[in-house]
């Protein structure tokens, strides 16, 4: 189930991917055996020269006493002889001489046998020793052999088994929250999330209050794809924005009142309502397709600011209009009230006052994203912020449940510069219209608290340089759980510190946009490494030596250590049936083109490459070797190509 070999599943978010060796490294190869020293081939000379020496010792008074007792029958032969002794007695003394002699000849005749019967009983243990060695050696032999092949198939296993595994969510869940992390390390996540939600053939929004182009990698890789992204930069391109031109006059006014309340986070449902009942009657006077600089001008003859006939002479108002707003409240004190949030509603959607008027028929486009301009002020971003996210709210209340869960998805970067019920209406309509959403929270502030992870909603955790935040996110992993971080992860993330540059708009020259000649058919994992910033720095890393890139180390998920997470590092916590799941995973788009990435989980991996059961005796051979085939691990190959699933 390599990139090569399988697709990626529509059915899957694709958070990452987990660094497990699943073989061990077998290290070195077993040592052959050698043969020692050389064995003697025979007895040693000088062993045997001792023996015979020790045994002439030995021998040397039964020599002497032979000699005397041969030189004693000498003299009694020449004694018998001369006849100075008579043969009888001469007889008996050369028998008792003789006989002497000759008992001591034998004793050492018999020393000499026992001496080279000692040295061929050595030389036949030195050949049994020899014999043994050598059965010895021979056994050895075997056993290393047999080592060796089951290293050899180690570590070739070890060599050719996959180390990156696929970290998904199920489409059944309905959002993912982001606590934490850098612009980096929102950039590789958004670039992986919308690259392969791009490729299943879905389509994706990002709305970018971070400031920080997030989505620009994503963007040159969507226009390597063969798509045409569209882009507006906030607020140079609010005229361009048609975004909410559809909605109705109530709605319209609820996504006006909560722009409003931006800068009111002590807020209450009870304002809110206060605001949208003079909206509401004031769009009602203005008509249908009333325009952001009409409302502003008839909140301002309502607020009794400014002279009336500019607004008058410039076509914004007509006198009709002028007359019924300013019949549309009551006199008194009342009318006070009215008059001081006619003015604040005014004094805050004037900064939206351009919003459409030069909106123009734009191409479709599979991705869209808006950001906030970081040279535009604070407050600014985050009214057309909340705008925007307020409209898209509204526009998803409005559609028809889609029939794929994320086969639209949004991305809000910087949510927590939203209010909270902005986000509470905006997952409540992503859950009905079966949208999938994606949250990414900088800071966990008490709002966000509450939100994270609530309903059927999976967490991630990135770097959270906070220690509050560290604290509150190992409470809510568990400090009990032991992670595996790569080192390859910490080599690229060290490597690529920060997103330079911004957003270049789009939507200026989508007039432009021409028909296309013939493109080469695209590949994702080629893309991912020529056009993001995150594919050349994996390039350069891979260049070490890949036994440098295999190691890893071991952490437990404590506060001090989310704070030193690399920039990619997330950690996923998601609900399933057996319990809940934390996983380690790297964010890093360029993992995918790695030769040892799996676009499979884990588990699945695992589940696949288990033998399959023993099979019952009933069952013949045939269905025997049908049940040994391992079962099919992904779909058939097929490139990566998304534009041909337009």
């Amino acid at each position: 189930m390599r990139p090569e070999h399988a697709q990626l599943q529509a059915d899957r978010i694709y958070l990452g991917w987990q660094y497990v060796l699943l073989h061990p490294d077998p290290g070195p190869p077993p040592k052959r055996p050698s043969p020692g020293e050389t064995p003697v081939e025979g007895v040693d000379p000088e062993w045997v020269r001792r023996e015979r020496m020790q045994e002439d010792l030995l021998n040397r008074p039964v020599k002497i006493f032979r000699t005397f007792m041969a030189a004693v029958a000498v003299l009694i032969a020449g004694l018998g002889i001369s006849e100075l002794l008579s043969w009888s007695f001469a007889a008996m003394g050369l028998v008792a001489a003789g006989g002497v002699a000759l008992i001591c000849t034998y004793a050492i005749h018999q020393g000499d046998r026992a001496v080279r019967y000692r040295v061929q009983e050595q030389q036949a243990r030195i050949d049994r020793a020899r014999e043994e060695r050598e059965r010895e050696l021979f056994r050895a032999q075997e056993e290393h052999a047999e080592r060796y092949r089951e290293w050899q198939e180690k570590k070739e296993r070890f060599e050719r088994q996959v180390t990156w595994y696929a970290v998904a969510v199920p489409d059944e869940i309905d959002r993912i929250d982001v606590a934490g992390g850098t612009l980096a390390g929102w950039s590789a996540l958004v670039t992986l999330i919308g690259a392969t939600r791009l490729y299943s053939g879905g389509h994706l929004t990002v709305l970018d209050l971070s400031e920080g182009a997030i989505a620009k990698d994503l963007i040159e890789l969507a226009r390597r794809g063969g798509d045409d992204p569209l882009v507006w930069v906030l607020p140079v391109d609010l005229p361009r924005l048609d975004l909410g031109a559809t909605l109705s006059a109530e709605a319209f006014a609820d996504v006006l009142a909560h722009v409003v309340s931006v800068s009111e986070e002590t807020r209450t449902t009870r304002d809110l309502s206060f605001d949208n009942a003079i909206l509401e009657r004031v769009l009602e006077v203005l008509g249908e397709n009333a325009t952001i600089n009409q409302v502003t001008a008839a909140l301002r003859a309502l607020a009794q600011v400014g002279d009336p006939r500019d607004d008058l002479r410039y076509g914004l108002i007509t006198a009709t209009q002028l007359e019924r707003i300013g019949t549309l409240f009551g006199r008194g004190v009342s009318d006070r009230v009215v008059i001081e949030r006619a003015w604040a509603l005014e004094s805050q959607l004037r900064k939206l006052e351009t919003l459409g008027s030069e909106a123009m028929r734009l191409p479709p486009a599979r991705l869209r994203v808006v950001s906030m301009d970081r040279q535009a002020g604070v407050f600014g971003n985050r009214v057309l912020g909340t705008y925007v996210a307020t409209a898209l709210t509204h526009i998803l209340r409005q559609s028809p449940a889609s029939e794929r869960p994320w086969y639209h998805t949004i991305i809000v970067a910087g949510a927590d510069k939203l209010r909270g019920d902005v986000l509470d209406r905006l997952m409540d309509a992503c859950e009905t219209s079966r949208t999938g959403l994606v949250l990414t929270y900088r800071s966990l502030t008490p709002s966000v608290r509450e939100r994270l992870g609530r309903g059927h909603a999976a967490v991630a955790f990135m770097r959270l340089g906070n220690a509050e935040d560290a604290r509150v996110a190992s409470e809510h992993v568990g400090t009990e759980h032991r992670l595996e971080l790569a080192q390859l992860t910490e080599t690229i993330s060290a490597a690529v510190d920060g997103i330079n540059g911004g957003y270049t708009s789009t939507v200026s020259q989508a007039e432009d946009t021409g028909e296309r000649g013939e493109e080469p058919a695209p590949d994702l994992t080629q893309d991912i490494t020529e056009s993001t910033e995150w594919g050349r720095a994996a390039t350069k890393a891979m260049s070490e030596t890949e036994r440098v890139l295999q190691r890893s180390r071991e952490f437990l998920v404590e506060p001090h250590q989310l704070q030193q997470l690399p920039t990619t590092s997330v950690i996923v916590t998601d609900a399933t049936a057996g319990g809940r799941r934390v996983r380690l995973a790297d964010a890093n788009p360029a993992i995918l083109t790695f030769p040892r990435t799996t676009l499979g989980e884990l588990e699945d991996v695992k589940d696949a490459a288990l033998p399959p059961p023993a099979p019952p005796e009933t069952e013949t051979p045939a269905e025997v070797a049908l049940d040994s085939v391992p079962p099919n691990l992904g779909p058939p190959p097929a490139r990566l190509d998304w534009r041909k699933r337009r």
